[in-house]
């Protein structure tokens, strides 16, 4: 079921999302505690603002009333992905070349299944991470069908 109204709520946003020039970055719907929440993340350049987040709850809040996939009550939430935004499809990936990224693997790559490190390149579904082992600096090509997550890593 979650995976349809995942589905759904992707559909019904596309268009909204056209219209104001905003990226669709992840859509969660997650029960915690007794409450659902259907939690929705989107982006720009630059970034997004309370505004945005305001004008595609609204919109979007219309559009799942017609629609009506989602049966019980839930918490609608539409907000920025914040700096450690995840990492999910392939022109993610493209984009953060030369950048920060922490990941977890399904399966162990050198008998590690957490990298973090800079993304040196992304090219044929294969991302080479460049990270820091002690003092030394090493690389690893990780197969993007076996990341499990990724994210912006900040660094201080």
């Amino acid at each position: 079921m979650s995976s349809q109204v995942i589905k759904t709520t992707e559909e019904l946003l596309q268009p909204i999302l056209r219209e104001k020039n905003l990226e669709l970055v992840d859509v969660e719907y997650v029960k915690e505690g007794k409450n659902w929440f259907l939690r929705i993340y989107i982006d720009k350049a630059g970034g997004v603002d309370i505004t945005e987040c305001g004008q595609v709850s609204e919109q979007l809040s219309e559009k799942l009333d017609e629609a009506d996939p989602i049966k019980e009550a839930y918490f609608l939430e539409v907000s920025s992905p914040g700096v450690e935004r995840p990492l999910k499809t392939v022109k993610d990936f493209e984009k953060n070349v030369d950048n920060n990224i922490f990941v977890k693997l399904y399966e162990p790559i050198e008998g590690e299944k957490e990298y973090e490190g800079i993304l040196k390149e992304f090219t044929n579904n294969i991302l080479t991470l460049e990270y820091k082992m002690k003092t030394r600096r090493k690389q690893v090509e990780i197969p993007f069908d076996k990341i499990a997550k990724a994210r912006i890593a900040v660094t201080l």
